[in-house]
This record gives C-alpha cells, sequence and structure tokens, in this order.
C-alpha cells in the first residue's frame, strides 16, 4: 500500500500531483489529518485542489483525532509547545500535537484499510529541511522522501506547480502553533481574521492550563495582544526598494 501525507502546503500538494500527473508512481490515497486547527485559506485551497486530484485517480482521504484528544486550555492536557513562565525560568511545552493530532489518525486510518499488508508512507521533506526526516518506528510503515529523491527544495516545488499551471499553496500549520515565525504572526495580525482571532483565543486559554507555568504561543512569553508585531514600514518608515530585487545588490 502507498500512501501519502497529505498536509495541503507546498511540499506535499506537489507530491499528490505529480502522482496525479504521472511523475511520480500513482499512490493508493492522500491522506489529511485535519487538526481542525489549520488556517483558513489552507481550507480553502483543499477545497479547491481536492476534487482535482480525486478526477486524476488520486484517491483523497481526511482523518481526524478524536475530540477528546484537541482540547486545549482545559486544564486537562496542553499538546502545543507552549512557551513557559515560572519562577524557576523560562522553558517550553513538551510537542505533542504532531504525534496525537496527524501521526495517531493517519496510523488509525492505515490500519484499517492496509489489509495486512506493509505500508510505504510518502512525507513531504524537501532538501532545505532534510534534517526532519526520521525512520519509521513502527514496523508495517516504511517512510519514502520523494522529493528528497528528485533533490527538490521547496522554491523547486514551488516552480515545478507554476509550470504545470497549478496553484501554489500557502504555508500549512495550526493558526496558533508556537513555531510561527515573526513573519506569519504579523501576517494574520494584519489580517484581523478569523485566523488572528482563534489565535488570540486560544493564547488566552492556555495561559493557567499548567500550573505554576503561565502559557503562551509566542516566543516573546507576553499575551499576542500585547505584541508589537509590526515592521519598520508599518512604523511609517519609507521603502527604498521595489518588492523585487534586479540583482544588482550582488546578493
Amino acid at each position: 500500500m502507498i500512501a501519502l501525507s497529505l498536509g495541503w502546503g507546498v511540499q506535499s500538494f506537489t507530491m499528490a500531483a505529480m502522482s496525479a500527473l504521472g511523475e511520480l508512481p500513482r499512490v493508493d490515497v492522500a491522506i489529511h489529518a485535519d487538526t481542525t486547527h489549520e488556517r483558513q485559506a489552507t481550507y480553502e485551497f483543499a477545497e479547491r485542489w481536492a476534487r482535482w486530484l480525486i478526477e486524476r485517480d488520486v484517491d483523497v482521504a481526511m482523518v481526524s483525532a478524536p475530540e477528546k484528544d484537541i482540547e486545549l486550555g482545559t486544564g486537562k492536557v496542553v499538546d502545543i509547545p507552549a512557551f513557559t513562565v515560572s519562577n524557576n525560568g523560562d522553558g517550553q511545552v513538551r510537542r505533542q500535537c504532531t504525534s496525537d493530532w496527524k501521526i495517531a489518525p493517519i496510523r488509525r486510518y492505515l490500519q484499517a484499510h492496509r489489509d495486512g499488508s506493509p505500508v510505504e508512507l510518502w512525507i513531504g521533506i524537501s532538501t532545505d529541511e532534510a534534517l526532519r526526516m526520521k525512520e519509521s518506528d513502527v514496523k508495517y510503515i516504511t517512510h519514502r522522501w520523494p522529493l528528497i529523491e528528485k533533490r527538490m527544495s521547496r522554491n523547486d516545488c514551488a516552480a515545478w506547480l507554476k509550470a504545470h499551471n497549478l496553484e501554489v499553496p500557502p504555508k500549512s500549520s495550526c493558526v496558533f502553533c508556537p513555531y510561527h515565525n515573526s513573519a506569519a504572526w504579523r501576517e494574520m495580525w494584519k489580517e484581523n481574521g478569523a485566523d488572528w482571532r482563534k489565535s488570540v483565543e486560544i493564547d488566552n486559554q492556555i495561559r493557567k492550563a499548567r500550573p505554576p507555568y503561565d502559557l503562551f504561543v509566542h516566543p516573546a512569553r507576553k499575551p499576542l495582544t500585547e505584541i508589537d508585531l509590526r515592521n519598520d514600514e508599518d512604523r511609517g518608515q519609507l521603502r527604498l526598494w521595489d518588492e523585487e530585487c534586479t540583482g544588482m545588490c550582488g546578493l
């Protein structure tokens, strides 16, 4: 059985599209583990392109964790790697979300559908993040990284999609992920939409969920609403360059 872990980000969608167009072998199923906390743009992208994959004989399945596994801020469990503050110093909660919300639901699906056969699971890791490659820790699953085999970076994936007149998806992640970089937080703040509101809500909910620590989704260890996410341009600094580099600077 060949399965593909489909997060609807650039790398995983590139693999799925390559399978659909015959540049990679046909997968038996592309599995999306829905955390229910993805950015709205990701859900909209999936709605547009799932049918395109299905029409080209790539079966798309969606799985999710049981409701009890995705409780946040209830005082019972905090799965995300939130940043901590206590009298003993700063730290970070151990990350459980990937295992609970993605790996476990995918494995439940595979166990229910593999009919005892081994599974080759494709994972969308590109050359610029090769350090994330890990072998499977269960005997019936073998991991494979087609993008590594093709020596493709994330930029290569985006270029391949554009060359085939396919849409390049937005970055896939939970809206409140503590691993967001400054640009991601700022983008949601600027949009001031449902993604930002949910991030603020979760940030507030988890604050006292693991006493004696205070928990935060941002590494500044402050409530999101108290963090200055403006850049120099937002503060009034004039821009001296256009968005695209002409190559004159030599960088």
